[in-house]
């Protein structure tokens, strides 16, 4: 059994008022102010300023730091290079910038901040561009540029005379929709197109950033050497490195194909680039479907192959020599173009061959010399062409860890199992050949045949589905910088009304330049020049007598 006991208050005592939610400090905002507050800044142009500086400042290190997806080859190098810094670079994304969620964050920050300046300003710039110009000011002496003077005819013929002047002149017009025979006045306005301008350059760059990003998810970049003589299948499996987008799918490839038919270079013989090359060529048979006739092009520098979607770019040539390896029975075990790195602007040049159907494998790392020369008993490589080829390599025999099935690339030889081949009384064994020469190995591990050189040429194929949308954005920005840049706003108000004696009218006309530049030399229309004329063509004096001064106009004379 339970007893309901209500409590009453005191004899004599007041009732509790309700607690009142606690009032808010000052200055703290509420989540919807924060909110807000949080938008406005976003959207505002001086972080959109921001944003884009630091996107600028963002893409440094992608120009400075080999990047996986425009050269796998130079970034693996860099990496080997530099065993301490790789791993933090590697967790920074500095190896794949553009990719990264650090640089993503600032671009779509930066797309989120246009987007929020841009659509609010082009319903207000809408409203704008539908809006007739302002109404005459009541005093229009007060304008730095004006001028007042009598005529004869009626105040109506003289409103009509401005109004068809300018509308000569492009300006757009608004008559007094309430003047009678007593007065009224005309408003113009040109120039008004520069705010589009504006817009237009701000849109563009929206456009620009949404082509970059759709090529960055539908697209792909790979990157393939091909030797002298070989061919390309565009393939997944063809290439040497390739970066997908993120929405890229395989089916999207062309089926495009072709052959390295000759590759040729043209070298600076003096000064003091001598020995480097001054450009170079790749001859290719490339047909764009297997059905499809073969047809030729000259592949150069910057005049990529385009097929489809698809565009072909050189970017840069090396060499392969011929190695021959034969057992001490004379047979083949390894005998192929190998494909040496060039590591300066003279093609002096690493590589490694494996041949691993010899017992035991035979691993050979070293350095191969287009023109060599010995110069105070040092091998030295004078320039790129290949006029004196010379193989200099040290031999390794063992097991080069190929056979566990774990992937090794072909620019790097596994030493661990393989030791340094010697001579016999233990001093340095290294081969030094020129085409045609052959050498016999120590330990009687067979013979090594420098048989001759071949080029290679390295191409980039990049399928890019939203260039052409960024590329429309480049020029619209263009002209919109270009409008923006030289449409100059200007505003003229003619005021008539009927003059007290003599009849005839009382004219005052205005000129107002809204942009803060002065006027250019090129344009006739402007400044002082333009109210003269307009008050000739509307029957005023044609010498500028009828021109005064306003407030602004006398307050900078009598600053002088």
């Amino acid at each position: 059994m339970s007893t309901d006991v209500q409590t009453q208050p005191a004899a004599g005592s007041q009732p509790e008022p309700p607690q009142a939610p606690p009032a808010r400090r000052p200055g703290e905002l509420g989540i919807r102010e924060l909110g807000r507050w949080s938008w406005r800044q976003l959207t505002s142009m001086r972080t959109a300023l921001v944003l884009l500086l630091l996107l600028a400042l963002a893409a440094v290190p992608g120009s400075v730091v080999p990047q996986d997806s425009v050269d796998s080859l130079a970034a693996s190098r860099w990496r080997d290079a530099h065993p301490t810094l790789a791993p933090i670079y590697e967790r920074l994304g500095l190896f794949s910038v553009y990719d990264s969620p650090w640089f993503s964050a600032i671009y779509l920050l930066l797309v989120v901040s246009l987007i929020g300046c841009i659509v609010p300003r082009t319903f207000v710039y809408w409203r704008g561009l539908r809006a007739k110009p302002p109404a005459a000011p009541r005093n229009l002496a007060r304008l730095p540029e004006h001028a007042a003077y009598r005529v004869s005819a009626s105040p109506h013929t003289v409103l009509e005379d401005a109004r068809r002047e300018l509308r000569r002149r492009r300006y757009r017009v608004r008559v007094d929709d309430d003047a009678g025979p007593e007065g009224g006045w005309v408003a113009a306005e040109r120039g008004y197109l520069r705010e589009a301008g504006n817009l237009l350059f701000h849109v563009s760059v929206i456009v620009v950033m949404v082509g970059f990003g759709l090529g960055g998810l539908f697209g792909y970049q790979g990157g393939v050497i091909v030797i002298q003589g070989t061919g390309f299948a565009n393939n997944l499996s063809q290439y040497d490195d390739f970066n997908p987008g993120s929405l890229f799918e395989p089916t999207d490839m062309e089926p495009f194909s072709f052959t390295l038919d000759d590759f040729s270079a043209e070298w600076i013989e003096s000064g003091a680039g001598r020995g480097m090359a001054r450009g170079f060529q790749a001859d290719l048979s490339y047909q764009e479907d297997p059905d499809a006739e073969t047809e030729q092009y000259d592949l150069r520098v910057n005049h990529p192959l385009s097929i489809g979607d698809t565009d072909v770019f050189l970017i840069g040539h090396g060499y392969a020599p011929v190695i021959t390896v034969r057992d001490p029975d004379g047979e083949v075990m390894y005998s192929q173009p190998v494909v040496f790195l060039p590591q300066d602007q003279g093609l002096l040049s690493y590589g490694v061959a494996k041949s691993t159907l010899s017992d035991p494998d035979v691993g050979l790392e070293g350095l191969f010399y287009p023109t060599f020369v010995m110069i105070d008993g040092d091998p030295v490589n004078v320039m790129g062409d290949d006029r004196n080829p010379t193989l200099s390599m040290e031999v390794f025999a063992g097991d080069l860890g190929l056979d566990d099935g774990s992937p090794q690339s072909i620019y790097v030889l596994d030493k661990d199992g393989a030791p340094k081949v010697t001579e016999e009384d233990g001093s340095r064994y290294r081969l030094d050949l020129q085409p045609g020469q052959t050498a016999d190995l120590p330990d009687d591990l067979g013979s090594v045949t420098f048989e001759g050189v071949e080029p290679w040429a390295r191409v980039q194929i990049s399928q890019t589905p939203g260039k052409e949308l960024a590329l429309a954005g480049v020029v619209l920005a263009l002209i919109g910088l270009l409008g923006s840049l030289f449409i100059r706003p200007r505003r003229i108000w003619v005021r008539a009304r009927k003059a007290d004696q003599g009849g005839g009218s009382m004219v005052e006309v205005a000129v107002l330049r809204r942009s803060s530049a002065g006027p250019e030399p090129d344009d006739q229309d402007a400044g002082p020049d333009e109210l003269d004329k307009l008050v000739a063509a509307l029957g005023g004096p044609a010498d500028g007598t009828a021109r005064g001064a306003g407030r602004a106009g006398r307050a900078g004379e009598d600053e002088s």
